[in-house]
């Protein structure tokens, strides 16, 4: 099969796209990008034609019958269509099917032949280069969504990256911020063996080849609460999606994913608890565009209270934020004296690993300056314990040789200049340091593997993740 019905496969597949891209190109040309344009008779034409044109090339690919149960609601009923599990190129099989407009990175519409066809569907594109990308993303999608059908409707993926459809992880709220109904799609490969797949370390393109099908599920109309609060209609969205799809949901998102496999001097051990941290900071909706300037400012004002520790109510009013179970949770996680106070300090480091997990350095740079004493800038060894412990999200951690190498005066002090010319001669010492003297913590497991990307779709375009509330009980 794979040296004779294969390549004729891949042969008509390969011509279908060809035959595709002349038509694309026609009705692509002269339109714009910002304004939306009436339906003229030859573009509907194009339109049939195209649909049918990529319906053959996914036959030719392996995909006989596709199943569609249910009824694609109006543009005017529901302008955003969110789709689950996001698993696989495949998943590309409902826009063709549709013609609906996608979120799309920005460097896509620059492949050759495949960028012509996904400018006709006239995508959101999202410019990495652009800082402010993210918030003329949700704008746009706003402005389509509250056109009333005259824009196409827009496919979005709130994962935000590519599983292996075993539970539905964290949907993002950028497609619930313009609080309109939307119409859930749920994507289902009903084959045994799962060939479909693709995550970031899955098999490549061509291997993925055997029968799909996916449903739309009923329009779900947003409460005024769901309206006020996008992750509460995302968490709702998501549980209705997980019941039709029979599978569980989990709290973790994609930056869970990052942050736990993430590469840097210091790897995170298999106990730690900072991925539960990172998911009571994304309900407090703490993580934000500007964390930067959050962090200088938690930093400031933590020297200011020069070691004291917090209660509950001043832990709050720290952070401007209400009591709620989040924030009791979080507060729980520090509190390792069992005195119900807090060290500020450790917060701020783990916060500070949450937000921008690779840069190691900045995320000691901080520490130490907290920890340090006015006079000469250092820290004890057991103010670098703290540090680590808090950065690695461990309860215990040994640093005594760690401290002694680097403390070659025997003075019992370090400083930050001492730490960072450490580090840059021995870039790999948390390995010979840290590991071998904490081995239990890391659980033997290997060295991480490449950080997850998405397989074209845009990820996030959520400009911020403001707080969450709890669904309402079924």
């Amino acid at each position: 099969m794979t040296l004779t019905v294969f390549p004729v496969r891949l042969c008509v597949a390969a011509f279908m796209m060809l035959l595709a891209w002349p038509f694309a190109f026609v009705a692509s040309v002269g339109r714009s990008e910002t304004a939306v344009e009436a339906q003229c008779l030859w573009r509907r034409v194009v339109d049939v034609l195209l649909r049918a044109i990529m319906r053959l090339m996914w036959f030719a690919g392996g995909f006989h019958w596709i199943r569609v149960k249910g009824r694609q609601a109006l543009g005017a009923q529901a302008p955003i269509l969110t789709l689950g599990p996001h698993s696989s190129y495949f998943d590309a099989i409902p826009v063709t099917m549709t013609m609906a407009s996608i979120v799309m990175k920005a460097e896509s519409k620059d492949i050759p032949l495949w960028g012509t066809l996904i400018k006709y569907i006239r995508p959101v594109f999202v410019s990495r280069s652009d800082q402010d990308s993210r918030r003329k993303t949700v704008e746009e999608i706003k402005r389509r969504a509250h056109s009333g059908g005259k824009w196409p409707q827009i496919m979005i993926f709130p994962e935000g990256t590519c599983t292996n459809r075993s539970c539905l992880i964290t949907f993002k709220p950028g497609a619930f911020i313009p609080a309109v109904p939307v119409q859930p799609v749920v994507i289902r490969y009903p084959n045994p063996l799962d060939t479909i797949t693709w995550t970031w370390q899955g098999p490549g393109l061509l291997l993925l080849l055997l029968l799909f099908c996916f449903q739309f599920l009923p329009v779900y109309n947003p409460s005024e609460e769901e309206k006020r609060n996008p992750p509460l209609f995302a968490h709702n969205v998501r549980r209705l999606m997980a019941n039709a799809l029979r599978v569980p949901v989990t709290d973790y998102s994609f930056e869970d994913c990052q942050l736990s496999m993430v590469e840097g001097q210091l790897r995170l051990p298999e106990g730690t608890c900072l991925l539960e941290f990172g998911k009571l900071v994304r309900r407090l909706g703490l993580k934000r565009e500007n964390s930067e300037k959050l962090l200088s400012e938690f930093g400031r004002r933590v020297r200011e209270l020069q070691g004291r520790r917090l209660s509950l109510e001043q832990f709050a009013r720290f952070l401007d934020l209400p009591l709620s179970d989040a924030l009791r949770n979080i507060f729980a996680l520090f509190d390792e004296h069992g005195d119900a106070t807090v060290d500020m300090r450790e917060f701020v480091i783990a916060f500070s690993v949450v937000c921008r997990p690779v840069r190691t350095m900045d995320t000691i740079r901080l520490a130490f300056t907290m920890f340090e004493d006015k006079e000469g800038g250092t820290i004890s060894e057991n103010e670098l314990a703290c540090i680590l412990r808090t950065a690695l999200g461990v309860a215990e951690l040994s640093v005594t040789r760690l401290f002694n190498t680097i403390d070659m005066a025997h003075s019992g002090k370090l400083t930050y200049e001492m730490f960072q010319s450490f580090t840059e001669q021995r870039p790999d010492f948390s390995e010979e340091f840290l590991h071998p003297e904490n081995a239990g913590i890391w659980g033997g497991s290997s060295s991480p593997g490449p950080t997850p990307v998405s397989n074209g779709f845009c990820a996030d375009f959520t400009p911020s993740e403001p707080q969450a509330a709890r669904p309402k009980a079924d």
